[in-house]
């Protein structure tokens, strides 16, 4: 294995000593301008980088990054967020470290806690229901952001999820759908699930039509939500659209039709699906807009790293129906 460039070699490679190779890198005491540019020239022809870890170790200050803890890697979502981080951070110099919660309030204890032992500067955290990523960044002192789900004593930045899910059953409601099923997250206290529910229920209320409790069913997995699909369309009276909250769910609802045959049937995702518009019929959905969501969260702990000591706030992203296709009731 190559063996990694010290500041040594730099300074042996300008003829300089090593403290003044590290006043240039760090902008730190005087350093004559003929000086700093044959330390520079020398740093960028053989490829220095200084090691971040070891230096905030010594001084005892940040690392330059940032820490990306969210519950579900192989969301497409959480991709979608995790770039607009890294797109905001990375025009700062900051680089992003991604960590998985798996949605265990334990493991993002760990996964915050060993962001925080190498000094990262700033924490976004999509947090776990009951989760402490509040108290442990408190006690270190470096910004956090929640992102996607609200936590206590820190910025949030939030889809509008209320208002989205209410206009998506609307929308429904008004192709004359009066039996709207719909397909939540679990756990039942998670913050997205509650407000998509909500949601859903002002647009019945709104358009005179009951909660219709059988109605509503609970999916952690894509395949639970097909499974729960199944049992909601054998109900005696089965619902004719079906108002699916998030990924997995409207992944699960897919395939259950699919593979019932059930073209009949409207769907309605929150948030958007890979291949959404060559689906028969197309799926319709209320995007979310995560790297916007990401972008924001990260601006905001930029802010806080710049010094902005303002109380915490809430910054929301706003959702937009699109509409493809979507069939009408059969009977309305």
């Amino acid at each position: 294995m190559e063996r990694r460039l010290t500041l040594h070699d730099v300074a042996r490679e300008a003829g300089v000593s090593a403290k003044t190779v590290s006043r240039v890198l760090n902008g730190e005491g005087p350093v004559a301008a003929a000086t700093r540019a044959r330390v520079l020239a020398v740093v960028e022809r053989v490829g220095f980088r200084p090691n971040l870890l070891a230096r905030s170790i010594r001084t005892g200050g940040p690392d330059a990054t940032v820490g990306l803890v969210v519950p579900d890697l192989a969301n497409p979502f959480f991709g979608a967020l995790a770039g607009g981080v890294e797109e905001a951070a990375r025009a700062r110099g900051l680089t992003v470290l991604l960590g998985c919660s798996g949605g265990d309030p334990a493991r993002e204890a760990e996964v915050v806690g060993a962001f925080l032992a190498r000094r990262t500067a700033a924490l976004l955290v999509v947090p776990a229901a009951g989760g402490e990523a509040s108290a442990q960044a408190r006690a270190a002192g470096v910004p956090l952001v929640f992102v996607d789900r609200p936590g206590p004593d820190a910025d949030c930045v939030l889809s509008s999820n209320r208002a989205g899910a209410r206009e998506g059953v609307a929308h429904l409601l008004g192709r004359g759908h009066r039996r709207v099923a719909f397909l939540g997250d679990l756990p039942a206290e998670l913050y997205t699930r509650r407000e998509r529910l909500a949601g859903y229920r002002e647009a019945l209320r709104g358009a005179g039509i009951g909660p219709g409790g059988e109605l509503v069913a609970d999916a952690r997995t894509a395949a639970d939500a097909e499974r729960a699909v199944l049992r909601l369309l054998a109900l005696p009276d089965a619902p004719t659209a079906l108002f699916a909250s998030n990924v997995n769910a409207a992944t699960g609802a897919v395939l259950a039709l699919g593979r019932a045959g059930r073209r009949d049937v409207a769907l309605l995702a929150f948030d958007d699906l890979p291949l959404a518009e060559v689906l028969d019929p197309p799926l319709s959905a209320v995007a979310q807009a995560p790297a916007e969501l990401g972008a924001a969260a990260a601006r905001l702990a930029l802010a806080r790293l710049d010094g902005d000591a303002s109380p915490p706030r809430t910054e929301t992203v706003p959702t937009r129906l699109v509409v493809r296709g979507g069939r009408p009731a059969a009977h309305p």
